[in-house]
């Protein structure tokens, strides 16, 4: 569904996600932007993501180490630096001004000194909407993805929004669900407590694959 969008600030962007709509922009260049509602909406059920024999040696390996909020705009940055993004200046800025207010949050994969994946999306309550990931060398963006679904657990989330699902997604366990069903689940997870910074030290690799093994 799009419609043309009033000017966005950093509220009326936490109210639209609180109802299930996210902005997107057609492209770089494009200054106009649009709200989404698919009717199908892409879900990470936070119990469905396992990790992988080959994921848990990439990640026992050790050439990549983890943070959490050390380098947003360079994760946004590494998301939007690609032929094609709907990332714009616009939702750039506002998606910023969300991290300085602590509802935007990133997950950062390093290799040294260079930044080689990583993951960003928005918290409210008890929801996570995740808006986009990158990946420069192999698995990093999967490891990415690891330590983001070990700290929403850990935070005590309850709801993963992918907004649209892919190949590879779905591959690693996202699922589609309509979007009343979507909006329903919303409704509940915004009203409840959760933390993205409650966990507040980065787990070892182990820990996060031992964590992700017990999962049933």
């Amino acid at each position: 569904m799009k419609d043309s969008a009033p000017p966005l600030t950093p509220d009326l962007l936490l109210q639209a996600y609180q109802v299930g709509v996210f902005p997107m922009s057609e492209g770089r260049d494009d200054p106009e932007i649009f709200w989404v509602d698919p009717r199908m909406r892409g879900l990470f059920p936070l119990n469905a993501f396992r990790i992988s024999r080959s994921l848990a040696k990439t990640m026992r390996r050790g050439h990549f180490h983890v943070t959490a909020n050390t380098a947003f705009a360079q994760v946004m940055q590494g998301c939007a630096d690609r032929d094609e993004t709907w990332i714009n200046d616009t939702i750039f800025t506002l998606y910023q001004e969300l991290h300085d207010r602590g509802y935007a949050h990133s997950i950062e994969v390093w290799n040294g000194q260079s930044l080689v994946g990583g993951v960003y999306g928005v918290a409210i309550g008890a929801a996570f909407f995740g808006e986009s990931m990158f990946s420069q060398q192999t698995d990093a963006s999967k490891v990415a993805l690891a330590y983001l679904i070990d700290r929403l657990r850990l935070g005590g989330f309850s709801l993963f929004d992918t907004q649209f699902i892919t190949p590879h997604l779905a591959s690693l366990g996202a699922v589609e669900v309509p979007r009343r069903t979507f909006h329903q689940w919303l409704e509940q997870a915004v009203a409840q407590d959760a933390s993205f910074t409650a966990p507040c030290a980065i787990p070892t690799a182990q820990d996060v694959i031992q964590r992700n093994a017990q999962i049933s």
